[in-house]
């Protein structure tokens, strides 16, 4: 897709289909700009000429960033924050509504509705429910929006405590009050960076919080969850949902790989999906004009946008979303 807009007069492209890091790291000796989201330290060090890396996308916690050149600027880009707050409602709605054990019964041809079985309860609407947002960038500010729009609530925790647009949120505050947000909510949605300080900050008492009727959706990283912990809550209905879209293992080379050593898939309260919540055509569109705007930029000796590296902030808690 970069070829087909504005480039820098005589740039040559090295293309490669799939991550192999030997042949990688022989095509950085002489690279000005790396595009991609993964950069391992033998990358970084072969890249001695590098001084643009740009992932496409705003995650950047698998470049090897103490590793790269001094000269070198790390640069990301979003475009994924109404797409993600799509997939987050409609699995709010799924989990909280049923739907899926609802599809299921009715393949076997079952009912499950109080309409025609008594003793099922009548599931809730969003309308009052309170939206817990760990991590408030532009996936939580926009997903709130949207929330807000079908009636619900929200609070917030963010690294910082800090909030640039707080508009319908009840509170919001820092990682201390992480337990009152697990307590105080219906639905949790995780999309804070991950981390040295973020890693694992929900476990098995974040999530006792919950509560057995709450729903947790993880579009952040996967092990901003504790995945041992997550899995027993499922399965011993100490919260009653989840929809994970960020796992714990990924493939390395074609599309078949465990997301997890835990068996998740055996377990009927939770929503699978394989890291697609901001994979739409819209997303994208918008990411490829902003790699491309930046790589004419440095052409051109103009300030590179959204550069994340070198910063002294880079690896404290941020409200920049994760994706």
């Amino acid at each position: 897709m970069l070829s087909g807009l504005l480039e820098p007069t005589g740039a040559a492209q090295s293309w490669h289909d799939r991550f192999d890091e030997d042949r990688l790291v022989a095509d950085l000796a002489d690279a000005d700009v790396y595009v991609g989201g993964r950069l391992t330290p033998a990358m970084a060090r072969a890249g001695t000429h590098l001084r643009l890396v740009h992932p496409v996308g705003a995650g950047f916690d698998k470049v090897s960033c103490p590793d790269l050149p001094a000269q070198t600027q790390v640069a990301t880009t979003f475009h994924h924050e109404n797409s993600i707050a799509e997939y987050v409602v409609a699995a709010a709605v799924t989990l909280r509504r049923g739907l899926l054990p609802q599809d299921a019964a009715l393949r076997a041809g079952r009912w499950a509705t109080p309409v025609y079985r008594d003793g099922l309860p009548q599931p809730r609407s969003l309308r009052g429910a309170m939206i817990g947002y760990v991590g408030f960038g532009h996936i939580g500010r926009r997903t709130a929006d949207v929330f807000a729009a079908l009636g619900a609530r929200g609070c917030a925790v963010t690294g910082s405590g800090r909030i640039a647009n707080p508009d319908g949120l009840d509170w919001y505050s820092d990682p201390s009050d992480l337990g009152r947000l697990m307590h105080d909510a219906d639905v949790v949605v995780v999309s804070a960076p991950l981390n040295e300080h973020t890693a694992g900050m929900i476990g098995a008492a974040e999530l006792a919080g919950l509560g057995p009727d709450a729903v947790l959706i993880n579009v952040g990283r996967g092990p901003l969850v504790v995945a041992e912990d997550l899995y027993e809550a499922l399965r011993d209905n100490v919260i009653g949902a989840a929809a994970i879209d960020v796992w714990y293992h990924y493939p390395t080379g074609d599309d078949v790989a465990s997301p997890s050593e835990l068996p998740f898939a055996e377990l009927p309260n939770i929503l699978m999906t394989p890291h697609i919540s901001g994979v739409t055509a819209e997303t994208f569109e918008g990411r490829v004009r902003d790699v491309a705007d930046n790589i004419v930029r440095l052409a051109e000796g103009r300030p590179i946008q959204r550069v994340v590296w070198p910063r002294a902030e880079c690896n404290t808690p941020t409200t920049v979303d994760s994706k």
